[in-house]
C-alpha cells in the first residue's frame, strides 16, 4: 500500500486553484441540471402542462375534422341538400312556409 506522509503532500497555489475550479464547474453543472432550460424543474413544469395541452390538442383536432368535412361539402360538384338548407337558414334568413317564426325581445 502506498502511503503519503504529510511532508510529501503540500497544497500549492496551483493545486488549490485546480480544486476550486473543479468544485466551481461541478456547482455550475449541478445548478443547470436542476434549474436550467432542460433541467429537472423544466421537466416538472412540462409534465404539469401536459394534460392541458392534450385537451387543447383534442379540441383543435375536432375543429380540424369539422372544417375538413365542411371543405369536402363545398368542393363537390353539387352541394348537399343539408348544406344548402343550412346556408339558406343561417346566412339568408329563409324559413319554410310551414314554420312559425318567433321573434323575442
Amino acid at each position: 500500500m502506498l502511503r503519503i506522509s504529510r511532508h510529501e503532500f503540500r497544497w500549492s497555489p496551483r493545486r488549490a486553484l485546480t480544486v476550486v475550479a473543479c468544485l466551481g464547474l461541478t456547482a455550475y453543472f449541478a445548478h443547470h441540471a436542476l434549474s436550467g432550460r432542460h433541467g429537472v424543474e423544466a421537466q416538472r413544469h412540462l409534465a404539469a402542462r401536459a394534460p392541458v395541452l392534450e385537451q387543447q390538442y383534442a379540441a383543435l383536432d375536432a375543429t380540424r375534422d369539422r372544417l375538413k368535412l365542411e371543405v369536402s361539402l363545398l368542393s363537390s360538384d353539387f352541394p348537399s341538400r343539408d348544406l344548402v338548407e343550412e346556408v339558406a337558414r343561417e346566412v339568408l334568413g329563409y324559413v319554410l312556409p310551414s314554420e312559425i317564426v318567433w321573434i323575442g325581445r
